[in-house]
């Protein structure tokens, strides 16, 4: 057997081996999830690694393994997973809700000086005011992105709040340049889950990233429709007590005013109502005359 053929069993032998070991691996969490590793800078894996060592394991694993990791594992629906991986990727095992998880990754994000080709993730806007440029290059350069300028007491100011670069569009070198020098950090650079796995379920990306906003309005609504529910049925809780309370009373004082019952709390009320009603008979008698 010539030596090629050797080192190549030995490869075959160690990878089939390192699969095996993913593969228990996978078996012990019940979260498992494809992160995108693109831009992601070494500190920023440290410090991740630092925050959640408890509760996440993070592996650098080659795709090809992965994959035959997952297509191998028995759990429910779990070789879908190899569809999302492409690129560099992280794998992250944890048995955390997998929304808890995208939230704590959200929340690691770095600020970073934008390059050219990078895409905006939101509207890039300099404020006017001081930029704290000295005058020279920087007017021309500012001016080449479309800011209006002016020189003041030394320094180059912005007249007016200006978007350089509008969402979703890409960055070029000329403003990456200025927002550099302005001290601009625009783009958050983090690692982003691609899909996660949990419990014979696949989550995507955007459905891992919960629209806080929308969320608490809709609870929100949801606890109010609750409660004026409780009040109109008088289903007795602590928050609605008090106003069944003051409900009841106010139907049965109008019941004894408009039956005539006769009781302390009403009547005066009746009585009112009684004079009323004789003068609206006096005056249509003294019509008829």
């Amino acid at each position: 057997m010539c030596l090629a053929m050797v080192i190549e069993q030995k490869s075959i032998k160690k990878k089939a081996q390192a699969v095996e070991e993913l593969n228990t691996l996978l078996n012990k969490f019940n979260t498992i999830a494809i992160a995108d590793l693109h831009k992601v800078r070494a500190i920023q894996l440290q410090q991740l690694y630092k925050n959640l060592r408890n509760d996440v394991s993070m592996m650098v694993v080659k795709n090809s393994l992965i994959t035959r990791a997952l297509k191998k594992n028995r759990k429910k629906n779990i070789e879908n997973l190899a569809e999302s991986i492409t690129g560099t990727n992280i794998l992250l095992l944890t048995n955390m809700d997998p929304f808890i998880l995208a939230l704590i990754l959200d929340k690691n994000k770095m600020k970073m000086p934008a390059k050219s080709g990078d895409i905006a993730p939101s509207d890039i806007l300099i404020p006017a005011g001081n930029t704290g440029l000295p005058p020279g290059p920087a007017i021309s350069e500012l001016q080449n992105v479309g800011i209006r300028t002016r020189i003041n007491v030394g320094s180059v100011w912005v007249l007016s709040d200006t978007v350089v670069v509008k969402k979703g569009e890409v960055i070029e070198m000329k403003v990456a340049s200025v927002l550099s020098k302005l001290g601009f950090k625009p783009i958050e650079v983090g690692l982003v889950i691609r899909a996660a796995y949990d419990n014979g379920l696949i989550f995507m990306s955007e459905q891992l990233k919960p629209k806080i906003g929308e969320i608490k309005k809709q609870l929100e609504n949801a606890v109010s429709q609750a409660f004026n529910l409780a009040v109109n049925s008088l289903y007795p809780t602590p928050l609605t007590l008090k106003l069944a309370f003051q409900q009841a009373y106010r139907n049965a004082r109008n019941l004894a005013i408009n039956s005539d019952y006769v009781a302390p709390e009403v009547i005066g009320e009746i009585i009112a109502k009684a004079h009323s009603h004789m003068l609206s008979l006096s005056s249509k008698i003294s019509n008829m005359s």
